[in-house]
């Protein structure tokens, strides 16, 4: 597998610090599912009474691992919960072996923590088509669990990574009642991103109280703000999942709460564009705004088409700004568009009005505008409200370097 030495030009600073949330605990292993010298196993184990929502890829080849989960979420809540990730192998197109190593896995959390194996969600994330070795996961399960500590959220972050060149986290705290409830993610993402329900591998705490089915519903409708509206390469992973889990630790229900619906939103789309933020290869941040559609659901497919072409995106990466790309991916996307009521924007350069250039602009202001690392696309379509914004990135040779020796 190709070994990423150098990090995102488009990296935050570092790790935030992320608070510590209680009723959950994690430690981290170096299994050698796939790689050496580093860890690649992590294991998170929440306390009895703990919500678990869930949204996973809805591709046709899902993994072994996703389908087990889809199978457990909204079970009963009752007891503990254990989240088991690896990385370096997806345990994808894997058939009743894959199967069989996600029973033996889960199986073994049970007996080491406790935990019903009803409760117990795997993700794997890697290579597809080989076979999980997970004898080497299950070996190291009782040094998972004497590894077991609140404030090691930060080591789960980097056991589950794969391409990425940082580990991903972000938190909020919000007043309920005069009381402060928190929330805390990690997520792995770089390649393999077109978001068809969540993202690539992300798991969230919060120490408040709600229930499964409100958790359940939180999180669909936050995950089409966040998650679906990013993309890196158009490519949808077997492997997406997302995981919420709500530990009730602080006794403050949340159930219904605006300000901690809201909380949630900036920690997921966070998140999210963090994952854009160390797309393979990537050198720009790229935001996405298209108003004036025929509906919230066409701006969103006019975004993505822009978002997700080749020629826009090698455009992006070459810094020229050649807004005909953009004409052409709004008029290939198959939602609703007039020729002669577009206008399109680089940043605050007006670029094209009403179906042609505009007489102000100048392609030296263009041309220095993408010369930045965090770039704006704006399009109005001038049809009527609809609007919606994504995220992407460009492509670059370096995306071609990481997946051309992906598994050697």
């Amino acid at each position: 597998m190709a070994t990423i030495t150098k990090t995102s030009p488009l990296a935050p600073a570092g790790f935030p610090d992320l608070p510590a949330i209680d009723g959950v605990r994690f430690a981290t292993v170096e299994a050698g599912v796939r790689y050496t010298g580093r860890t690649d196993v992590m294991l998170a184990v929440l306390d009895p009474g703990t919500s678990v929502a869930g949204v996973f890829t809805r591709s046709a080849t899902r993994a072994a691992p996703v389908l087990d989960c889809q199978d457990k979420i909204g079970g009963a809540s009752d007891g503990p919960a254990a989240i088991l990730v690896n990385s370096g192998n997806a345990n994808a197109f894997t058939g009743h072996y894959g199967q069989n190593s996600v029973a033996e896995v889960t199986q073994a959390i049970a007996k080491a923590t406790g935990v019903a194996v009803e409760r117990v969600f795997t993700s794997s994330t890697g290579v597809i088509g080989e076979p999980l070795p997970h004898d080497r996961i299950v070996s190291q399960l009782e040094a998972l669990k004497s590894g077991l500590n609140r404030h090691a959220i930060e080591d789960a972050a980097r056991a589950i990574m794969t391409t990425d060149t940082f580990p991903k986290g972000a938190s909020a705290q919000v007043e309920i009642d005069g009381k402060t409830v928190s929330i805390a993610g990690i997520a792995k993402g770089s390649g393999m991103i077109a978001p068809d329900m969540a993202t690539m591998l992300v798991y969230i705490f919060t120490d408040a109280v709600v229930d499964q089915s409100a958790l359940q519903s939180m999180l669909g409708v936050q995950t089409d703000r966040t998650f679906n509206c990013i993309t890196v390469d158009s490519d949808t992973s077997t492997s997406d999942s997302l995981l919420l889990c709500a530990t009730g630790a602080s006794g403050v229900d949340a159930t219904g709460n605006a300000a901690f619906a809201e909380a949630l939103e900036t920690v997921m789309l966070d998140l999210a564009q963090q994952v854009v933020r160390d797309g393979e290869g990537a050198t720009k941040f790229v935001e996405i705004r298209v108003t004036g559609a025929a509906s919230d659901a066409d701006a969103k497919v006019h975004g993505l088409a822009i978002a997700n072409s080749p020629l826009v995106k090698t455009a992006i990466a070459g810094e020229d700004s050649n807004w005909g790309r953009v004409v052409m991916a709004i008029g290939k996307s198959g939602a609703a568009a007039d020729r002669d009521l577009l206008s399109i924007s680089f940043g605050d350069i007006l670029v094209a009005e009403k179906g042609w250039v505009s007489p102000d602009y100048r392609e030296e202001d263009a041309a220095t505008y993408m010369k930045g690392q965090d770039l704006v696309i704006v399009v109005d379509l001038g049809l009527g409200e609809g609007q919606s914004t994504v995220w992407t990135c460009d492509l670059t040779h370096g995306y071609i370097e990481i997946n051309a020796d992906y598994r050697s």
